[in-house]
């Protein structure tokens, strides 16, 4: 799969998600998704036509060992959960900057994630998902662009991907930094699992706040509360975790180091930097153009109308 392959692949994926959309705003009078449902097509709406673009390409023999679920060593493992935690503050500066614009995204699904028990969101939200996403994005989409371009250009373009991929503003503006942080893991290890272990480690700690919040804090996670900041104060809480974010973010590019020696890919790593501006192919194809375009006026109408 080539980045042509996985810009068609793109582009079907944002044409399955306005039709549903479209079919569920038709048809909400009849019958109303529930929260499961809505996780169910969200996940097949990106994993069935990667898988589908994937296997009917030449890879499709030994396929689960080239998409890059290779064994990584515990120590290895460990260091990519304070990895995690560490890249927090930064998504959460992302965030709150986000929020000057746009709605919080979480806490508008939050009432309805909470209706189901922690295990079962905990399973669809930090398992799931987080499996679903990294097989495809980091494992069919990204590959595929490497295919065709460098590791940056790669990393890049997939994160685009992966931040369009979640069809609004909010989560897209941190979705897009952590894509670049979960390529650089799979790039440090050599294994999907890297960014599946992150992935996983994120969701599940949200998942928990999120239910700790609810039943400790009481409406921590209502909108009206969170709208009570005014931007003053916004501000205030961004230029602080900005400082906490700077800190944290210098100790986890230090962890990156230390994960590439363990797992023995500096030299790799130092030798793909040395090719960064090397590129065999073109990343930016009609269907990439009209999936984006497609893809912005979509969080447009959902953000603003």
């Amino acid at each position: 799969m080539n980045s042509k392959k996985v810009n068609w692949f793109f582009l079907t994926t944002i044409l399955l998600h306005i039709l549903i959309v479209v079919l569920v705003v038709v048809f909400r009078y009849v019958y109303t998704l529930d929260i499961i449902t809505n996780f169910v097509l969200s996940s097949a709406i990106i994993v069935v036509p990667a898988l589908a673009f994937s296997l009917s390409s030449e890879d499709r023999i030994h396929w689960f060992d080239k998409i890059g679920f290779h064994k990584i060593k515990w120590s290895t493992a460990a260091m990519i959960v304070v990895i995690t935690f560490l890249v927090m503050p930064l998504t959460t500066v992302i965030n709150a900057f986000s929020m000057l614009f746009v709605e919080n995204t979480v806490v508008q699904m939050s009432d309805q994630v909470l209706k189901l028990p922690l295990p079962a969101a905990f399973f669809f939200i930090a398992v799931c998902a987080p499996l679903g996403e990294e097989l495809v994005f980091r494992g069919v989409a990204y590959r595929g662009y490497k295919r065709s371009g460098n590791i940056c250009q790669a990393a890049v373009f997939s994160a685009l991907l992966f931040a369009m991929g979640h069809m609004n503003f909010n989560q897209a503006a941190y979705a897009f930094v952590l894509g670049i942080v979960l390529v650089f893991l799979v790039e440090a290890t050599g294994s999907l699992w890297a960014s599946v272990i992150f992935h996983m480690i994120f969701n599940g700690y949200s998942v928990v706040m999120m239910y700790f919040a609810d039943r400790v804090l009481q409406n921590f996670y209502e909108q009206d509360v969170l709208e009570q900041a005014g931007t003053e104060e916004m501000l205030y809480a961004i230029g602080l975790y900005l400082m906490i974010a700077a800190v944290t973010t210098a100790v986890a590019v230090c962890a990156f180091v230390w994960i590439a020696k363990n797992e023995d890919r500096t030299e790799y790593l130092i030798a793909s930097w040395r090719e960064r501006k090397s590129g065999r192919g073109r990343m930016v194809t009609i269907p990439f153009i009209a999936g984006t375009v497609l893809c912005v006026l979509f969080m447009l109408l959902d953000a603003f109308v």
